[in-house]
């Protein structure tokens, strides 16, 4: 969502805005920002931000300036936003100038003409009407049943829990499918498997997985971690060797050899704030989930960095496509290259990391994005 400087201030508005941001350090404005905007169904708070700020993580410091947005989770589609830089301070509100009292296109509030979605049920006829008998503008109530987000939480929903990143003796050593109970090929939701081996059971729930990608660094070859694709959920009903579990749910058909650890308790949150990580971040990005082959806005990746590289979850990042060599057939050597520079190519937000990988969310994409590109610390 996007937001602009008044109607004949455009150029002395920018100006200050500009100098607010250079001299205060703080806010970095998009010179390409409107004066207002309307918030439609599917839009962001990251996606608003993004449109009035450069780095839309300093959205907090953006929506604390304004003097009507007491909560910008709190704002619904249909609602138009303005910008104006008062006191040399950039500014968001509902109302249109500086004068607080004038809302929606600046008509004062205590003229404004409401229709209600019972009045056009209804079939209102009467409305306000300005001096000469004309009628006056009104605004077109309607009930809003959710307020925008911060980021789309249901795109990264399906990977809070599972695939999962283990090390190879976590999934070497974990128990596996030896075989069905009947006479089963494959087993799925309600049958019974016989697994080795749970001896002494710390949990009675359990999640069946199957190896996946091998992460590995693009630098040294190193292995950072495996894959563990999620399959199914299952309750132990006898410890032993083998011990027997039955399936409460499954993804797909499950396998011999499958195997199975203790579901997590992890605690897992939809309330993220980006921000740009303490320490200096240097890495790339390694995979990409969901069978996914083109990389854009809102896919999810895997990038060759993690918690001992001090990530968490919110952590933002700049992403930057690896400039290709170009040969120079004007040069004097002959078969001379050159390395074309590295180029920004968008933002990602870090929601899932691991030890030595982490899941993030592309925020925003202003050219292709693939694997081997690399990120880092805005």
């Amino acid at each position: 969502m996007v937001f602009r400087t008044l109607s004949g201030c455009i150029v002395s508005l920018f100006v200050a805005a500009s100098v607010y941001a250079n001299e205060a350090g703080e806010l970095s404005i998009n010179p390409a920002h409107p004066n207002q905007y309307t918030v439609v169904e599917g839009d962001t708070l990251w996606d608003i931000s993004g449109k009035f700020l450069n780095h839309p993580s300093q959205w907090p410091e953006l929506w604390s300036y304004n003097s009507q947005i007491k909560n910008p989770h709190l704002i619904y589609p249909g609602q138009t936003v303005y910008f104006s830089v008062v006191d040399g301070k950039p500014r968001l509100s509902f109302s249109q100038g500086s004068d607080a009292n004038l809302a929606y296109g600046g008509f004062p509030s205590s003229d404004n003409c409401v229709v209600s979605e019972e009045d056009i049920h209804n079939g209102r006829t009467s409305f306000a009407q300005a001096q000469g008998g004309k009628l006056s503008p009104c605004i077109r109530e309607t009930s809003v049943k959710q307020a925008i987000k911060l980021i789309p939480t249901e795109t990264i929903a399906k990977f809070l829990t599972s695939p999962k990143v283990v090390s190879a003796n976590e999934l070497n050593a974990a128990p596996y499918v030896v075989d069905f109970a009947g006479e089963h090929l494959i087993a799925a939701s309600g049958d019974k498997l016989y697994v080795r081996s749970i001896i002494e059971p710390q949990s009675m729930t359990y999640t069946l997985y199957r190896p996946g990608d091998t992460f590995k660094s693009p630098l040294t070859g190193e292995v950072l971690g495996y894959e563990a694709k999620y399959v199914a959920d299952a309750t132990l009903e006898q410890e032993g060797d083998p011990a027997t579990i039955v399936v409460e749910k499954s993804k797909g058909e499950i396998i011999l050899g499958d195997r199975i650890m203790p579901k997590p308790e992890e605690q897992f949150t939809l309330n993220y704030f980006p921000r740009p990580p303490e320490e200096s971040i240097k890495g790339n990005i390694i995979s990409v989930l969901d069978g996914v082959t083109q990389v854009g806005k809102y896919n999810v990746v895997v990038i060759d960095k993690g918690t001992q590289d001090g990530l968490m979850p919110g952590h933002e990042l700049d992403i930057y496509s690896r400039g290709r060599v170009s040969r120079d057939s004007y040069s004097v050597v002959k078969n001379d290259a050159v390395k074309l520079p590295d180029e920004k190519a968008g933002t990602l937000m870090v929601f899932r990391p691991f030890e030595r990988v982490s899941y993030a969310l592309v925020m925003r994409a202003s050219q292709g994005i693939r694997v081997l590109d690399k990120v880092q610390t805005p």
